[in-house]
């Protein structure tokens, strides 16, 4: 199984080497042989070939990326065509600029770690940054995310110092992406699309607290969702006897 993490790779980074690690983490507990191979956002500007081959994508933290335009176009790639899809802290913030663009129509959504001066923007500086904090956060009855985690409250680690613009909360759940976790304050921290096999974006860092005798569960989650599509489509795939 092929896992895309779209980032610009940084090994001094602690999260992105922990995300190869959750990724492993999770694999191996589920039994899954999975490939992990990180694009760099430059490229995607023009060449979307391994996002289309990908079983999964992570867009990954580590913003401002070298090319927003690039980290959009994968993540609308995988949104539109049902590409299990995990964006963790400036992976959820572009998670939200995507779709602010492409699904609710405002081309001019802007993220305040690129352009601070911008007239629409939906990330914004957050008010005390919330890097190298753990905070717990609140899930939402019936959301993935509490079901994902098995309840109501979990803690998180952070590396943000940018979130959900809140005068922007209403229009993207009107548009389908809700706010499924809240920090103590209300604060939006996990969003997600119920009609995706699984479309999940959060502020925080779940890889960070992976281990390999407690992989994360939300990147169990989304490596399970995976597989499951990759495990339709070979189905799908297979001639029909007699055809």
């Amino acid at each position: 199984m092929k896992v895309v993490v779209i980032g610009d790779f940084d090994a001094s980074f602690v999260p992105h080497t922990a995300t190869d690690a959750a990724i492993e983490h999770s694999a191996a507990a589920l039994g899954l042989n999975v490939e992990v191979v990180w694009r760099a956002t430059e490229p995607l500007e023009t060449d979307l070939d391994d996002v289309q081959e990908a079983d999964a994508l992570w867009c990954a933290p580590g913003s401002p990326y070298r090319s927003l335009t690039g980290a959009v176009a994968a993540l609308r790639f995988a949104r539109e065509n049902g590409v299990p899809t995990l964006g963790t802290c400036g992976g959820c913030q572009h998670i939200v600029i995507e779709f602010a663009r492409n699904v609710l129509g405002f081309h001019d959504a802007q993220h305040a770690e690129y352009d601070p001066y911008a007239s629409r923007l939906f990330i914004s500086a957050l008010t005390c940054s919330l890097a190298g904090l753990t905070m717990p956060v609140h899930l939402a009855a019936g959301s993935r995310a509490a079901e994902t985690y098995g309840g109501a409250k979990t803690e998180e680690n952070y590396y943000c110092n940018f979130g959900l613009n809140d005068e922007y909360q209403a229009v993207l759940e009107g548009g389908g992406l809700r706010v499924s976790g809240v920090d103590d304050d209300g604060e939006a921290r996990v969003l997600e699309l119920s009609d995706h096999p699984f479309y999940v974006a959060t502020l925080y860092v779940p890889q960070t607290r992976s281990k390999p005798e407690n992989p994360h569960p939300l990147v169990n989650a989304f490596l399970r969702a995976a597989a499951k599509r990759r495990r339709e489509e070979s189905i799908a795939a297979v001639p029909a006897v007699g055809a």
